[in-house]
């Protein structure tokens, strides 16, 4: 069976994504406690593609600001739900977002769970 995800997009101050960092750092660890298979997160390098319309633009980013994209495995949506009730009562995400001053806002992150649509990796080579 194929995992399932959790998606997300959001903008970060690029002079905060230090601290933005450090938050996440931790995060993660609650995440994979929870249940989580893996936790990612990757910061803009190179948004434009003549023709489509980029993540900064759909985040309405400024230009100070840097576009984060991640995403968390699990093992099902039925896991996810499971740690998602987990990491919300945790008590150690609150404080942590609080005393963070890493600019992150929730009401700007677009987010999503999906289901395996198309799987295709390229074997390692020797």
């Amino acid at each position: 069976m194929a995992n399932y995800i959790d998606g997300f997009v959001l903008p970060i101050s690029r002079e905060r994504l230090d601290e933005y960092k450090r938050l996440v750092e931790a995060v993660a660890d609650i995440w994979k406690e929870h249940g989580a298979l893996e936790y990612r997160e990757y910061v803009s390098d190179d948004l434009i593609l003549e023709g489509t319309r980029s993540f900064a633009d759909l985040a309405a980013a400024t230009e100070a600001e840097a576009i984060v994209f991640g995403w968390v495995v699990f093992e099902s949506r039925e896991a996810r739900d499971l740690a998602n009730e987990k990491v919300a009562a945790d008590p150690r995400m609150a404080n942590l977002i609080n005393s963070s001053n890493s600019g992150f806002d929730v009401e700007r992150m677009a987010y999503g769970g999906f289901q395996s649509f198309v799987l295709s990796s390229k074997a390692n080579a020797g």
